[in-house]
C-alpha cells in the first residue's frame, strides 16, 4: 500500500476521476486515494459504486490486519473517495481515467459527455487495452488531452503503467500522466498507439496459440497449464489466465490485434467465440475453460473434462536401472536426478574423459547441495556411488530405459538410436531429451519403434520439475505407462503431447519471443521496456530479450525455423533481427553479446 503523497509529488494532477468502477475501476481509484489524490468514482449503477465503497473498506481493512496500513492512514484514504452516478461529478477533475467496458460506442459516448463537463486542460485518459486511443481522441474536441493509462490487474498489486500516446497526444499531457504514475509507485513505460500495447500485445497472442493447441486436443488443459507454469516459471497457465481476463475480454482484444495485424496467430480460436457465445467467459460466470465454485470464484471444481486419478490405463514395465547417453550439463542433469532417486545409472559418453567429466558434474551439483544443506554428505555420496561413468554404450546392455541427451542433431540422434537398438536388451525401453526434433524419427531408426518415447526435460534438470511425455503414433502403452510412473518415482511433473514441433512448451513460448523481436525489429519498444512490461504486466521471471540471451540466439532460431517448417504459418517466420544476430555471432551471454553485451567472465 503506497503511503499519502509529499509536497514533493512530481504530478500535479491533484484531483482524479474514475469512471467505471469494476475490479479494474476500483483497484484504480484504491491506488490514487492511497498515494494523496482526490477521487471521484462515477458509474451509471448505484449497486456498483456501493460494490465500490465496499470492496476499498474491506481491502485497507485487510491492509492494517496485516500492519500495511495504519487506521488514521486508512480513514484519511477512505475520506479522499467519493462516488457518485452522474458523470457530471468529474468537472473539476485535473484527470479522468476511463476503464468503461471494452466498447467503441460506450468510451465515445463517455468521451463526448466529458468534452462538455470538465476544464479545457483536463487530461482524459483510456484504460483500453484492445482499442485504437488515436480512434477515440479523434472524437474528442481535445485529442491533444487524450491518451492511454492502461493499468494491469490487481491494479494495486501491479506495478506496470503503460503510457499510451497518439500522434495528437500533447507531449505535455504524456509527461504530467507519466508523473502521476511514478508518484503511485508505479513503472510506466511510454508506447505507441496499437492494439495490445506491448504487455497484452505478446501475451494474447500466445494465450491464443494455447486456446488453439487445447481446441484441437493436443494436450489437455491441465497439461498445458502445468507446462507453462513449470516449463516456464509463470504465475499462471494460459487457459487459467483466459479464465482470469474474461474469455469475452480475451477474444474482444484479439479482434483489435488482428484487424491491424491480420496476422492468423492474432486471429481469436474458435474456441474464444464459442465459449463467449455460450456464457461461458470464465471466472465471473464460473464456468470457461475450468469450472469454478461460484461466479467470481477463483477455486476449481472437478468436472466431466478432469482427468481422473485412477485412469492409468496399461501397466507399466519394471524400471531399475537407467542408461544416460550423452557428457553435456543436461546428460549429468539427467543422470543426477535418477541417481537421487535411488535407480543404478549408467553415464555413457564418446570417450571415458568425457564419462568422467560428466560424473565429476554431478559431484560438484551435489556438493552444493550439501553445502545448502539440501542434503546430507552421506546421502550425496550414495547419489555419486550410483552413477557409473563409461566411454562405450556397450555397458547399456542390461538397463531397463535408455535415455539420449546427445546434440539436438536429428542425424546424430539417428545413429545414436540406431547403436541402442543393438545394445540394448529387449522390451528396454528407449528414450529421447529432444526439445524440438521429431521422436518418431529417431524411433525409425531402430527395430523397435513401439519402444522408443520422448522424455524433454528442462534446464536445469536437477531443479525444473517439468517432463513432456511425447509418445509417437508408434509408442506402446506400457511404454508411455512406464514413462508416467518414472517421472512420479523421480517427483517430476509428467505431461503429456503428441509428437509434434516445440510439443508444448517450446511451440508456445517461442513464437512469443519471435514478436517480441518484431516489436524491437518495428521499433515500436525497446528492449528495456519490453523485459520491463512482461516481468512487471505478464508476472514472468524474466522478459523476452533476457530469456533470448540465456537460452542462445542460435538455438532460438533454430527452434523458431522448426517451428516454421511445421507448421508453415507466416507469423511463425523467424524475425529477420535475430538471423542477423546469429549470422553476426552474437548468439547470447555464451559469446559476450546477443541483444544486450556482457562483460567476460
Amino acid at each position: 500500500m503506497a503511503t499519502p503523497l509529499s509536497d514533493t509529488s512530481l504530478s500535479p494532477l491533484r484531483t482524479v476521476a474514475v469512471v467505471g468502477l469494476g475490479t479494474m475501476g476500483t483497484g484504480i481509484a484504491e491506488v490514487l486515494a492511497a498515494a494523496g489524490r482526490d477521487v471521484v468514482g462515477i458509474d451509471i449503477s448505484e449497486a456498483q459504486t456501493a460494490k465500490c465503497v465496499a470492496a476499498l473498506e474491506a481491502s485497507t481493512a485487510r491492509a492494517v490486519e496485516r500492519g500495511r496500513l495504519t487506521e488514521q492512514r486508512r480513514a484519511e484514504l477512505l475520506a479522499r473517495v467519493t462516488t457518485s452516478t452522474d458523470l457530471g461529478a468529474a468537472a473539476d477533475a485535473d484527470l479522468v481515467i476511463e476503464v468503461a467496458p471494452e466498447s467503441y460506442e460506450a468510451k465515445q459516448q463517455i468521451f463526448r459527455e466529458l468534452d462538455a463537463i470538465v476544464r479545457p486542460e483536463t487530461i482524459l485518459a483510456t484504460g483500453t487495452n484492445a482499442l485504437s486511443v488515436t480512434r477515440l481522441a479523434a472524437d474528442s474536441a481535445r485529442p491533444e488531452r487524450v491518451l492511454g493509462m492502461h493499468f494491469f490487474n490487481p491494479a494495486p498489486a501491479m506495478k506496470l503503467v503503460e503510457i499510451v500516446s497518439s500522434v495528437l497526444t500533447s507531449p505535455a499531457a504524456v509527461t504530467a500522466v507519466t508523473d502521476l504514475a511514478l508518484d503511485l509507485g508505479k513503472e510506466p513505460v511510454a508506447v505507441g498507439d496499437r492494439p495490445g500495447f506491448v504487455a497484452d500485445g505478446l501475451l494474447f497472442g500466445y494465450l491464443n496459440q494455447a486456446a488453439a493447441m487445447y481446441e484441437a486436443n493436443y494436450a489437455s488443459r491441465e497439461d498445458i497449464d502445468a507446462a507453462m507454469r513449470l516449463g516456464c516459471g509463470l504465475p499462471m497457465g494460459p487457459l487459467a489466465l483466459l479464465d482470469l481476463i474474461g474469455i469475452d475480454t480475451a477474444r474482444t482484444v484479439l479482434e483489435a490485434m488482428y484487424a491491424e495485424s491480420r496476422d492468423r496467430l492474432h486471429a481469436p480460436a474458435p474456441v474464444l467465440k464459442q465459449l463467449s457465445e455460450a456464457g461461458l467467459t470464465g471466472r465471473k460466470a464460473g464456468r470457461g475453460f475450468y469450472t469454478y465454485e461460484a461466479p467470481g470464484s477463483g477455486t476449481v471444481v472437478p468436472d466431466a473434462l478432469t482427468p481422473r486419478e485412477d485412469a492409468s490405463g496399461a501397466a507399466g514395465r519394471t524400471v531399475r536401472s537407467v542408461g544416460v547417453a550423452g557428457s553435456g550439463t543436461m546428460a549429468s542433469g539427467i543422470a543426477e536426478v535418477f541417481a537421487k532417486a535411488g535407480y543404478e545409472v549408467v553415464l555413457a559418453a564418446r570417450s571415458e574423459e568425457k564419462a568422467a567429466a560428466a560424473k565429476a558434474r554431478i559431484g560438484k551439483s551435489l556438493a552444493r547441495s550439501v553445502d545448502k544443506g539440501r542434503m546430507t554428505a552421506e546421502a550425496a555420496a550414495q547419489t555419486l556411488e550410483r552413477v557409473r561413468a563409461t566411454g562405450t554404450y556397450d555397458d547399456f546392455a542390461d538397463v531397463d530405459l535408455a535415455l539420449e541427451a546427445v546434440a539436438e542433431d536429428l542425424e546424430v540422434k539417428r545413429q545414436l538410436f540406431g547403436t541402442l537398438d543393438k545394445v540394448c536388451k529387449p522390451g528396454a525401453v528407449l528414450a529421447t531429451t529432444t526439445s524440438s526434433l521429431p521422436v518418431v524419427a529417431c524411433a525409425r531408426a531402430t527395430s523397435r519403434p513401439q519402444d522408443v518415447i520422448g522424455m524433454h526435460f528442462f534446464n536445469p534438470a536437477p531443479a525444473m520439475k517439468l517432463v513432456e511425455v511425447v509418445r509417437t503414433v508408434l509408442t506402446a502403452d506400457d511404454v508411455h505407462a512406464t514413462v508416467r510412473e518414472v517421472c512420479g518415482r523421480i517427483r517430476k511433473h509428467a505431461v503429456d503431447c503428441g509428437d509434434r514441433a516445440g510439443f508444448i512448451v517450446n511451440a508456445l513460448l517461442f513464437p512469443y519471443l519471435n514478436n517480441a523481436v518484431k516489436m524491437v525489429q518495428e521499433h515500436y519498444a525497446t528492449l528495456d521496456d519490453i523485459d520491463a512490461a512482461m516481468k512487471l504486466g505478464g508476472g514472468y521471471p524474466m522478459g523476452p530479450f533476457e530469456l533470448l540471451d540465456v537460452v542462445g540466439l542460435d538455438v532460438s532460431l533454430a527452434i523458431e525455423k522448426v517451428l516454421h517448417r511445421e507448421f508453415r504459418d507466416p507469423g511463425l517466420a523467424p524475425a529477420p533481427l535475430l538471423e542477423h544476430l546469429v549470422a553476426a555471432g552474437c548468439l547470447g551471454r555464451k559469446t559476450g553479446r546477443g541483444f544486450r553485451e556482457y562483460a567476460k567472465r
